[in-house]
């Protein structure tokens, strides 16, 4: 048999990686979405030509920074008008410290607009130096580079990753309104005020919490106590609980998401582990003293109040990283907290669901221990419950958690 010649192989082209770009999303007011939809998504440039009025919800000094840096030759990013790839990101945090959640409404924009001639991809925040800005067709495939932090939950301002998930699509001059399809808001209360403008059919109103930063759900179960779904690490709450061993390893979980968001955490975890001052059935509280909003918010040194100081509870399930969750020290750790609360200053409180997941243990076993005890705090608390799987809605009711008291009744709201 003859042999093939190498030359008659074609050779193997790699296969494009570029991202699947499901929607693009701008963040407005809800009091621009009747003009949007009329005249379109327009660039700062275009807005001052037409003289449109509008409400504004960035920090004018954020906004004019944009109009500084040139691309395409003598355009600056004011020439443009911009979505993000992920609109969970440290702008809209920004945005929702400083305005009502009720207010703000993200739109979901077809991503066709990619298309358009003269659109541009940033790899991260266009407004920072170090950005790449590139034409629509390389841009789409060099976002495979980053999709991984502009799809995370969260960021961080160390690695990089706080400016890469605020990718951008740029648009020169407007954004057509037919590609305006969906409105993304943060309750019911606000898509009944945006459904009563009479939209075009076409667009759909979704109240969306997790998009605003707020749980997807959440059921009272005293006046104090409450049970949620959604990212704990985003709670109000003074204090976060995270769920630790004693042997110093933060590798999984919520831990690891701890270790990774903020590493002083981890190093003051490993000092106390070492001290032997964290122990089964006794919290360390670490009173960190930088603000979050620091940290979460786009540009926070223009914030004129940044805040949310947080304390992390650190709070130990389990004696070594490979063992199961002890329920008896969560208890103990429990009653640590309702003898010491008020003694360590925790002024509200939210806490994982303690053991479930990689500590093994159920909710039905859980649920009770720690709603029992928690119900007697003076402080506001929320249970954030585990996101491996679904709980049967009998396992959240006031009656099962309390097991028959009567210090509330059960509502989700």
């Amino acid at each position: 048999m003859a042999k093939r010649s190498q030359q008659s192989v074609p050779a193997r082209q790699k296969p494009s990686r570029e991202p699947e770009v499901l929607s693009l999303y701008y963040i407005t007011h809800i009091n621009n979405i009747r003009s949007i939809l009329t005249e379109g998504i327009l660039s700062h440039s275009l807005i001052e030509q037409r003289q449109i009025q509008f409400t504004p919800i960035y920090d004018t000094a954020i906004v004019s920074r944009r109009r500084e840096r040139l691309v395409q030759g003598d355009k600056s990013l004011w020439d443009f008008a911009n979505m993000y790839f992920q609109p969970r990101n440290p702008m809209l945090y920004r945005v929702l410290h400083e305005k009502n959640s009720e207010d703000i409404a993200v739109l979901g924009i077809s991503p066709s607009v990619l298309q358009t001639s003269g659109a541009l991809v940033s790899l991260g925040n266009a407004a920072a130096g170090e950005t790449q800005i590139l034409p629509s067709d390389e841009g789409r495939k060099e976002l495979e580079t980053i999709w991984k932090d502009v799809k995370n939950e969260w960021w961080s301002a160390a690695d990089g990753s706080k400016r890469r998930i605020m990718a951008e699509c740029l648009v020169p001059d407007m954004v057509d309104p037919e590609c305006v399809n969906t409105v993304y808001v943060s309750g019911q209360t606000a898509a009944a005020r945006v459904r009563a403008m009479g939209l075009p059919r076409r667009v759909s109103v979704v109240p969306e919490p997790s998009m605003f930063f707020r749980p997807a759900r959440r059921i009272r179960v005293t006046e104090t106590l409450f049970l949620a779904d959604g990212d704990m690490f985003f709670s109000t709450m003074q204090t976060l609980t995270v769920s630790v061993n004693t042997v110093g390893i933060m590798g999984k979980g919520l831990a690891s998401r701890a270790k990774y968001q903020f590493p002083d955490v981890y190093v003051r975890y490993q000092d106390v582990c070492r001290q032997k001052l964290l122990s089964m059935g006794r919290p360390y509280l670490y009173k960190r003293e930088s603000f979050f909003d620091l940290e979460l918010a786009e540009d926070p040194a223009s914030m004129p109040t940044p805040n949310e100081r947080k304390w992390f509870l650190l709070f130990a399930t389990k004696r070594h990283w490979r063992d199961r969750s002890e329920l008896s020290a969560i208890d103990t750790g429990l009653h640590w907290i309702s003898d010491n609360f008020k003694k360590e200053g925790i002024q509200s409180l939210a806490l994982p669901a303690l053991g479930c997941g990689l500590g093994r243990l159920d909710w039905k076993d859980v649920g009770p221990v720690m709603c029992r005890t928690l119900a007697t705090l003076e402080i506001p608390t929320v249970i954030y419950l585990p996101r491996e799987a679904d709980i049967d809605a009998a396992l959240l009711t006031t009656e099962f958690l309390l097991e028959g008291s009567h210090q509330g009744q059960h509502r989700i709201i």
